[in-house]
């Protein structure tokens, strides 16, 4: 029985050790003596003398029991587990110690560890990388995730085309930007973030960047090529203690977008089995940072198109001071829109809008609007017709798209349209399902113009209504677009509130105005985009408005004329042949074709207006008189002779008028 315990004892793959009561090495297998590298005459001797680690001897000797204490003896892991062997006062006294070699079973714990790690750090790389569509924002997202848990430190660079959307130049070694530097950043000897630089041809950075795998430098401290760029930099590196690097192109879509370098100091040096961790990473924000480019590219297309779009510098007019703001939303573009436009008879038209939808469409929609409202107020329409032919107008074009199978209309438009005469001081309004304008009084107090709660365009033949209201001089008239108002976390009607109180605290001056309403209205970031018109209104001179009634006699029209060329000679206004002829055209058409009362008005700006009322509405036209006829000549020559020229029609009649310009 004894000899079969033993060949079991021996044979087991477990150490086994049996220590008595004094201390000594009673029994060992043969596995323990391997384990523990003990003498062939081990046994019988006590455990201090068989050359085995002072803490080894302490647990196998200790009174208590221990299970799996792992001890390093000898280059190796073992678990050990003791146990003693009096129960109660039964049996001998001493324990027995197990053996177990766990040092494989540790690295492989070891590794199963850190490709956990690379999974959970892949994991969050899909999740934390690329949560907004901005470039600089990714880069820096990448280099956030992998320091520490990947690198002591990280650079991004991104070639200065991917920065502006653009794609880059295959095969052209164009200089790169540092977008983002995360980790040792203080003591960071390299280019900081923003900054430009170079690689050169031999450096081992640009050959990641132009060829298809990543570079390993395992030491630093052997290799020369990594210190190309910065010799200088690269030797304070090494006195920092950064001892590997790992470069690695950011590709997507088989194009290289710039290059992330991974330095490690404190970790272990990079090894061949970082290498495809870092590309996966790099493969993941290089797809991020492309579609922020995409986006970037169209966002500034769309950017571009709308100010194009928009006035550039507000035309030349005397009724009012403006200033004007756009601001495009972070998330693209919108149709919101603003014009200031010269009138006949020194008017000027105000009007703000909004296109449903946003980005390149409505950017185009708005532009057609835009110049929709340009050509109705050319005709010198009224605010209610104006709004009336664009309805139309809308109908038209959102019919022929779903004819063409098209799914984007302009039904929903918005805007408000104002024409303020500053030789009357009163200002008619028309809106179509749009915010109301503000108007800040001298006297410091805010209101907003009760404009007719009309409909969009597009979505009804409701007749448009207007509001006229007399509007002191020195006033500031405020439209906007509901951007500047309405937000995420505020409604309509308190950002009104705000814009009523912001107002009620700014400058007179409208650029003043502009700024301080958008600083205090519109956050950064803004998932809307808003337009602002501020226009300080501005009173005629009475002394430069002459005005006489025409007796319905064609006598009377010498007379008038005399006395409206004595007029000019008291401004000082000398226009030669041309005034006259104007004037005696028009006079003598009002009495030969019109209705009385005949009115003749001139008006004196930075040009020279003649305007002839009467109480007809027949319409004048010019015409190509016959070589021998002996009339119809008579609005061919007022249109040779002036600048601009043309009719208005007015509640009474109309109004026949010439522009001159007053420069030498």
């Amino acid at each position: 029985m004894y000899e079969h315990h033993d060949a079991v004892l021996h044979a087991a793959r477990e150490g086994v050790l049996v220590i008595g009561a004094d201390g000594r090495l009673s029994l060992v297998n043969d596995e323990a003596r391997r384990l523990l590298r003990l003498p062939a005459d081990a046994e019988h001797r006590p455990l201090r003398d068989l050359g085995l680690p002072d803490s080894m001897v302490r647990l196998l000797a200790s009174d208590r029991g221990v299970d799996d204490a792992v001890q390093p003896v000898g280059g190796r892991l073992l678990a050990v587990s003791v146990r003693r062997t009096s129960r109660g006062g039964h049996g001998p006294a001493g324990g027995v110690a197990t053996l177990r070699d766990t040092t494989e079973l540790r690295a492989l714990a070891g590794r199963a560890e850190v490709a956990h790690e690379r999974l959970e750090l892949l994991y969050r790389a899909s999740a934390e990388i690329g949560s907004t569509l901005d470039v600089v924002r990714t880069a820096e997202e990448l280099a956030d995730l992998v320091v520490p848990r990947f690198a002591d430190v990280a650079t991004v660079d991104l070639f200065d085309a991917v920065l502006r959307g653009e794609e880059p130049a295959p095969g052209v070694a164009s200089p790169v930007r540092r977008v983002a530097v995360r980790g040792a950043v203080e003591a960071w000897p390299f280019h900081k973030a923003g900054t430009s630089l170079s690689y050169g041809p031999v450096a081992q950075q640009r050959r990641a960047m132009d060829g298809e795998d990543a570079v390993l430098v395992s030491d630093l401290a052997q290799s020369q090529d990594w210190r190309v760029p910065d010799p200088e930099g690269a030797q304070h590196v090494l006195r920092l203690g950064f001892h590997s690097l790992l470069a690695v192109p950011l590709r997507a879509r088989g194009v290289v977008l710039g290059l992330v370098v991974f330095w490690r100091s404190g970790q272990p040096p990079f090894h061949p089995d970082d290498v495809s961790p870092a590309e996966e990473l790099a493969a993941r924000a290089a797809v991020c940072i492309d579609n922020a480019r995409r986006y970037t590219r169209e966002h500034a297309t769309a950017v571009s198109l709308q100010r194009s779009l928009l006035p550039r510098d507000l035309p030349r007019q005397d009724a009012v001071e403006a200033a004007h703001r756009y601001l495009p939303a972070q998330s693209g573009v919108g149709g919101d829109w603003f014009d200031v436009i010269p009138l006949s008879g020194a008017r000027v038209a105000l009007v703000v809008g909004d296109v449903v939808g946003h980005g390149l469409r409505a950017a185009a929609t708005m532009g057609r609007l835009r110049t929709a409202v340009l050509t109705f107020s050319a005709l010198d329409l009224t605010p209610e017709d104006l709004l009336l032919s664009l309805d139309q107008l809308v109908t038209r074009v959102d019919a022929a798209h779903q004819t063409g199978g098209e799914d984007h209309t302009i039904t929903g438009a918005i805007l408000v349209y104002a024409v303020y005469d500053p030789t009357s001081g009163r200002c008619a309004f028309a809106g179509a399902g749009h915010p109301p304008p503000a108007l800040a009084l001298p006297d410091g107090s805010v209101e907003f113009v009760d404009v007719p709660a009309n409909l969009p365009l597009g979505l009804g033949s409701v007749p448009f209504q207007t509001t006229d209201i007399s509007i002191p001089p020195g006033s500031r008239l405020v439209l906007y677009t509901d951007g500047l108002v309405e937000s995420r976390g505020r409604t309509i009607d308190a950002g009104m509130d705000l814009l009523r109180t912001v107002l009620t605290d700014t400058e007179p001056d409208c650029e003043s105005t502009c700024r301080t309403v958008i600083e205090a209205m519109v956050s950064t970031g803004s998932h809307d985009d808003a337009a602002l018109l501020v226009a300080r209104t501005r009173s005629f001179p009475a002394e430069d408005i002459a005005q006489w009634d025409v007796p319905a006699d064609f006598e009377a029209v010498g007379a008038v004329r005399t006395q409206c060329m004595r007029q000019l000679e008291t401004w000082g206004v000398d226009t030669g042949f041309a005034t006259e002829l104007i004037l005696s055209e028009l006079i003598t058409n009002a009495v030969r074709y019109g209705a009385p009362p005949v009115t003749v008005r001139l008006l004196r700006h930075h040009v020279l207006i003649c305007e002839v009322y009467d109480a007809s509405s027949t319409a004048p036209r010019v015409v190509q008189a016959a070589e021998f006829d002996e009339g119809g000549r008579g609005l061919f020559l007022v249109a040779q002779l002036a600048e601009r020229w043309g009719v208005r029609y007015t509640p009474e009649g109309k109004v026949i008028w010439a522009e001159q310009s007053l420069a030498p």
